[in-house]
Order: C-alpha cells, then structure tokens, then sequence
C-alpha cells in the first residue's frame, strides 16, 4: 500500500521534486485547478514509480498527462481492466506508458503508474481537475491545495508536537528543495468583496469597475508548513447565480460536450418564522474517533493542538448546546468502540455533568481505526420514537475502507441524518463530505482553533432546524430551448446550506435561464 504522496517507487521512496505550478480559475461556486510538476531521477539506476495523488472527494478529474523526456502521453478514460492488459502490454514490449487508476479504498486517491525512469531522467506530471468549493460559517467559499500540490516540509529542531506524520519531511530552514508558484483568477456574476488565505498573499486585483472578476497570487517564500487555503468572499451571496459554459465547437451536437451545460447556485435565506421554529426533540450520537492518529498536530508548527483535543473541545461546545428535553450518547472507535452510556439517555443536568466529566478525560487511546463496527452497532439500534436521529462523526479521516462506510451510510440513509467534523489538516474528503452526502447532513472540515466554534454551532443549528424538503425547481426558457436535468433532485436543504445544479442546454440559447424553486418545510 502507498502512504506518500507524489512521484514513488514500488517500494515507496520518493522520486524528489522540483517545482510546482498551479493555476486556479474560479467560477462562482467552482474552481478549476490546473497544476505542473516536475521530478528528476537523481538514482543510477532506472526507476519504476507510481504517482499517487489525494483529491476532494467532490473533484473530477478532467485532463491528465505525464511527459518523460521528450515522451508525452495524454491520458484517456477506459475500463479498468482493459487499461491494466494495454498497460502491461506496453511495459513487456518495452514502450513507455502510463497507467491512472482510482484507488480501490477511496475516492479521492488516485494512482498513475509512470513506468520506468532512467537515470538523471526528469518527469513532468501535468493534472486538470474541477471541485465545488465547500460554503463556510460565515458564507466564504473554501478551496485547498490537496497534499501532492503542497508536500510538507518542517524546519529541522521544529517541535512537531506528539505523534507527527512520516510523511513530513525535515530539512534545514530556507532549504525546502522545490518550489510552489500559485495564481488564481476568480470571476463571479456577483461583486468580489475579498479574497483571504492561511499563507501570505498578493494584493487582490480587480480586472472590471463592477469587480466581478480578480486575480490574486500567493506570495513569494512559501513555507511548505501549512495547508494552502483560499477564502473567497462575494456580495449578495444568496441571491441565486446561474453560469452556462459553452459547448465544444470540436464534440457532435447532442452529445455530453456538444451542448451548453448551465450551474445554478441556490444559497438561500428562508423566512424567519419558518426557520425560527427550532426542534426541541432528537436523538443526538457523537461518534468520535481515538485512534492513535488522532495524537497528530492539527497542524505543523509550535503549540499546535493536538487533533484529540480538538475533538474534545468541538464535543464539549456542542453537549452544552443541546436543548432540554432530547436524548444524546457518546461513542468512542479506535481498533473496538466503547458507549458511554449502555443506551441513549435523556439530557439533564445529571446526564450532561456526567458526560462532560467523560469528554474531559478522553484520549487518542484506542488503536486503529475501525468506523464500521460503531456504525454498525447504531444502525442496529432502533430509533426512539418522536426522536429524529442525528449522527455527528469527529474524525481525521484515515480509513482504508472508505467506499465501505459510505456504502453503509447510504443503505441507513433514512433512519438518520450525519454532520461530520474532518479535525485536522489532510483529513480525508471523500470519507468527510461523503458521509454527509449521503445522510443529507453537513460537513465541517476544523483545520485550527479559530473557525472550530461557528462551524461547530451551525451544524448544530442545522441539525435543529426543520427541514426543508419537497423542493421542485421549475426553468423558464424560451420555447425552443429544452433543459435536461443532469443533477439528482435536492432531497433536503438547510438555513445556511448551497445546493448547485446542473443541466444541459439544448436549442437556441441566446439568455440565461431563469428558475423558480418552491419547498415545503417539514
């Protein structure tokens, strides 16, 4: 199995690295990322590497290449097993070839076998992919770089607090061997108000008077020793935004490229007497991950907490939130799983100090980590009557069984709704945003101290609020022009929480569509 990320070799060292360069162009609620990286075989002796790369769960992968030399292959989409024979094929007969495949185990990992690397070879690894950028407690949008396009680097004699990842490296300060150029073009039908990161940026610059469009770069000197994270910020946020990309002049009409594809973005605000009716009832089970990973830092550098205790805090907030009168349960998973109480327990003062007492004294002490045999264990409960289940998941992410729990999520998706917590950087996306996904809940991705209250309370805030259900969306076209649906229906939609939809264009499409949403509240 492959724990690093980037270039490989079969027997997972690491190919080094020498530069990166990325280029992100933002559409409203949609970022297109497209990164270059290079490698060189500094070995005397030929290598046989695997590129490994992590990505949101939520991301496509659009264009791919791989150029060794003055070889390049551009990738094109088969089936798995047919793509393995041509391959194996090529490598026997001592062509060059390149095999990307998804990861067996999640979704949001996938591999590209690059074949053999000369000696004093470089390798350039070029990578297009499309994600929806995740709304935050305060409206921005957030995008961040996945791993491979930022590898960690912590100065050597840095405190890097219990635990740590191997997969970081320690060089001496201002000796990081590779370097990360980052541009950003941002257009939005809305004004842009501002654009904030975690690193050192450039200022932004508006392109237009009604700035609608900006560009911004992340600054020179970049430290290697964070996740890069982008914050974007627009006006009039839920006023409804519709975006239609063109067809391809070069794909048939009728076809998936051969017609113009329209995304509408629905952030609404409902009405207040609607949202102001908060539920007093619930069944209220915190799942929380103590496997030994959880001892990592949430982030690398001096007094970082660790993702345990970050956990602790985010559990403790939400305890002292609930409503009077609900019934709560705590579960703890590592390599086993242990309840603090034997069955979900009415919240009272009693219960409440008990539990807290509980929380204080948990530890990242509990082995691997095992989601599936909790999860069972729930699933297996009845629900309370009159007491809508909510599921909230506190969890780094480091799974190898991801498709699995989202396969169980799913088939339980009735009986329940799952607001999950990714705690720390790296956690996985795929396992975060998925479980959530498919329990119609929400996902909260805590990175550091500073976000992890509001994000907390507005998923408990959603977890609170009626639901909003029964959504129809009607598209007002002209006659001569017909809309195919490309995405699922919206089953539900909270206060606070952005549904995008897709679908195809087909006829004389000179105006952007109009659309009328009617729900009902439940």
């Amino acid at each position: 199995m492959v724990n690093c990320c980037g270039l490989v070799t079969v027997k997972n060292e690491q190919v080094p690295l020498k530069s990166i360069a990325v280029e992100v162009s933002v559409q409203g609620h949609v970022a297109t990322v497209s990164s270059t990286l290079q490698y060189e075989n500094q070995e005397q002796s030929p290598l046989e590497a695997i590129f490994v790369f992590p990505l949101p769960g939520e991301a496509a992968v659009c264009r791919f290449s791989a150029k060794i030399g003055q070889t390049e292959v551009v990738a094109e989409v088969q089936e798995k097993q047919k793509a393995q024979e041509q391959y194996d094929d090529a490598l026997s007969s001592g062509q060059q070839a390149f095999l990307l495949e998804e990861s067996d185990e999640s979704p949001d990992v996938f591999k590209l076998s690059v074949g053999s690397l000369p000696p004093g070879e470089k390798a350039s690894v070029s990578l297009d992919y499309v994600t929806e950028l995740a709304v935050q407690a305060d409206d921005g949008l957030r995008l961040c770089l996945p791993a491979v396009l930022n590898p960690r680097y912590q100065p050597q004699g840095s405190d890097s607090g219990s635990g740590g990842s191997a997969q970081v490296s320690s060089v001496p300060a201002g000796s990081v061997p590779y370097s990360l150029s980052l541009s950003a073009h941002v257009s939005s039908p809305h004004p842009i108000s501002r654009v904030e990161s975690n690193c050192p940026l450039d200022p932004l610059n508006y392109l237009n008077t009604e700035k609608t469009q900006a560009t911004v770069s992340l600054a020179a000197g970049h430290q290697f020793d964070r996740d890069v994270e982008l914050l974007l910020y627009y006006q009039d946020t839920h006023q409804p935004t519709a975006i239609v990309e063109a067809a391809q002049a070069s794909a048939k009409p009728g076809s998936l490229m051969g017609d113009p594809v329209v995304m509408l973005s629905l952030y609404p605000e409902f009405p207040k007497d609607v949202m102001s009716s908060m539920t007093s009832h619930g069944e209220f089970l915190f799942v929380v991950d103590r496997s030994g990973s959880m001892e990592c830092p949430m982030h690398l550098g001096s007094g970082s907490q660790d993702r345990i205790g970050s956990a602790r805090d985010t559990l403790l907030l939400l305890l002292k939130s609930l409503p009077m009168g609900c019934y709560f349960n705590i579960i703890g998973f590592g390599s086993s799983y242990e309840s603090f109480f034997s069955k979900s327990v009415e919240y009272s003062q009693k219960t409440l100090d008990e539990a807290l007492q509980k929380v204080k004294e948990m530890r990242a002490d509990m082995g691997g980590t095992e989601i599936l045999q909790p999860l069972k264990h729930i699933y297996s409960q009845p629900c309370l009557p009159d007491q809508p289940r909510q599921l909230f998941l506190f969890t780094d992410g480091e799974v190898g069984n991801t498709k699995e729990v989202l396969d169980l999520v799913k088939t339980n998706a009735g009986s329940h709704r799952c607001f999950s917590f990714g705690i720390g950087e790296g956690a996985s996306t795929a396992l975060i945003s998925g479980v959530a996904q498919q329990a119609t809940g929400h996902a909260q991705f805590i990175t550091g101290q500073d976000r992890m209250q509001p994000k907390a309370m507005q998923s408990l805030r959603f977890a609170l609020q009626p639901a909003v259900v029964d959504i129809s969306v009607k598209w007002n076209v002209p006659k001569e022009v017909s809309v195919t649906p490309l995405s699922p229906p919206i089953r539900v939609l909270f206060q606070g929480q952005r549904a995008l939809l897709y679908a195809q264009l087909t006829g004389e499409v000179r105006a952007l569509p109009s659309t009328v949403m009617n729900v009902n509240t439940v």
